[in-house]
């Protein structure tokens, strides 16, 4: 598995840099790995708020659907369009397919740094 050590990870399986003030959120490969062939995504709308620890959209794939919660609370100010028409791109490279971006950050989950979630990920298995 591959864990970039300049990002953020929450346990559910989300990564998180900020950009700026902005807050760039997509799944770890952990998480793409253990979905398989990620078939479909539902994004929320730019402009609508997220919280910290609740659902943002959820992601399909050919063995579930499972839940994005957001790291953070905030508003939705770009989603990556790419990955309504491929979301397969998840599976192809999850740090580079970012799924939305967060401004207005006032709230963040505890997140861990690369090897906090590496150890994190090893009991999950």
């Amino acid at each position: 598995m591959n864990y970039p050590t300049e990002l953020k990870y929450s346990k559910t399986h989300e990564w998180l840099t900020m950009d700026g003030d902005v807050a760039v959120i997509g799944i770890s490969d952990f998480a793409q790995d253990a979905l398989g062939d990620v078939v479909f995504i539902n994004l929320p709308e730019v402009g609508d708020d997220v919280f910290a620890g609740e659902p943002f959209g959820d992601v399909e794939s050919v063995k579930a659907v499972s839940d994005l919660v957001s790291p953070v609370t905030g508003t939705v100010c770009a989603i990556n369009e790419v990955l309504l028409d491929a979301p397969e791109a998840l599976n192809e490279d999850c740090y580079e397919a970012w799924i939305i971006k967060v401004e207005g950050v006032t709230q963040t989950e505890d997140l861990l740094d690369a090897t906090e979630y590496e150890e994190f990920c090893a009991t999950e298995e």
